[in-house]
């Protein structure tokens, strides 16, 4: 009797832990990706004007509705749309809805249009505006919060048209700056390289929409309405397709290279006890970005003895090193204090 209860035990104990690890696995396989993809203008807002007879409005929405298409492939990425209609749908809101699916990118598409015969892509991240040409794009865009009923209550009294009005909308995203950075850089070598299509760099500037989302964001001006050829090419359904590709590749590229930063990092806290104090150098990751920054402390809110790693494409940005353990905790609590608030212990052997 006792050996049998001790069997019984024992089956639903090896039971329990094999339905545990089942869920955990579970658990982790299949968390999707959110992505918000968001067709700009729509409704009452036709976008940009042209002379040509193309509606900003409805070309953004053509290629969105591709690229989401190509994104729904993968099962582990769940897309959600602004908007899959020709419908208005306010700048705050456009945000909102990112922030409450608790998105991991924000995706908003564009055509440009200027008074030249301006032609090419470019693509912006949240930022003050750098120049007078940025400083107008971003103005032209956020100029569609007139159309909005209460906007004066929704965006507290913000002025598309003053400077000073765009120098607050950096602070939400800045946590975010280096991620937007590097998928607008993968959009903007996708069009280069695969499309031939003058890149027009990646920028900064200040977006209302990009402003009311609290994750890596970019908006991607896809070309210009106002050229003819290029208008032709973006109306087209070989265009719309073509661009549709590059934009979807270049987001699970960003995707792929997210999980591979997020793979090292589990690893990275290793407890005190497995440590090598003799063999094992720690240093404490800072900062990682697509773009080459001088280590000067000035760029690293004072620290010193700053070294940095290229990783493919990545840059990272270590602070000092150790072979103490305790000592790199320490090290690691000094860059959080001055604000490196994901810092981290990177462990190397020899």
């Amino acid at each position: 009797m006792k050996q049998l209860m001790r069997n019984n035990l024992l089956f639903f104990s090896v039971l329990f832990l094999v339905s545990f690890y089942s869920v955990f696995c579970q658990n982790l396989t299949t968390k999707p990706f959110n992505i918000v993809l968001d067709a700009g203008h729509g409704g009452k807002d036709p976008g940009r004007p042209t002379k040509y007879g193309y509606k900003e409005k409805d070309i953004a929405l053509s290629i969105v509705l591709k690229v989401g298409k190509l994104l729904s492939r993968n099962k582990d990425v769940n897309v959600i749309y602004t908007r899959k209609t020709d419908i208005f749908v306010d700048l705050f809101k456009r945000g909102k809805i990112a922030n409450n699916a608790d998105a991991d990118l924000f995706v908003s598409v564009h055509c440009n249009a200027h008074n030249s015969n301006a032609y090419g892509s470019e693509t912006y991240v949240l930022g003050i505006h750098r120049n007078k040409t940025n400083m107008e794009v971003a103005k032209a865009e956020n100029e569609v919060i007139y159309l909005e009923d209460n906007y004066e209550k929704h965006y507290e009294g913000f002025d598309p048209n003053s400077p000073e009005s765009l120098i607050g909308l950096t602070l939400i995203q800045e946590d975010y700056l280096d991620q937007s950075i590097l998928l607008a850089d993968y959009v903007q070598d996708n069009f280069t390289n695969q499309l031939k299509r003058k890149n027009r760099g990646v920028k900064q500037a200040g977006f209302i929409v990009l402003h009311q989302t609290y994750m890596p964001s970019i908006l991607i001006e896809t070309g210009f309405i106002t050229n003819k050829k290029e208008g032709d090419y973006l109306n087209s359904k070989k265009g719309q397709d073509q661009i549709s590709k590059s934009i979807a590749q270049a987001i699970l590229k960003y995707k792929s290279q997210l999980e591979f930063n997020i793979g090292e990092q589990i690893t990275t806290d290793v407890p005190e006890q497995n440590i090598s104090l003799n063999q094992t150098v720690y240093k404490i990751q800072i900062a990682a970005s697509s773009r080459k920054v001088k280590t000067s402390p000035k760029n690293f809110k004072g620290l010193t003895n700053i070294t940095v790693q290229k990783n493919g494409e990545i840059y990272r940005y270590f602070y000092s090193q150790t072979n103490n353990f305790k000592k790199a905790q320490q090290l690691k609590k000094e860059a959080i204090d001055r604000g490196f608030t994901d810092a981290i212990i990177k462990r190397f052997d020899p």
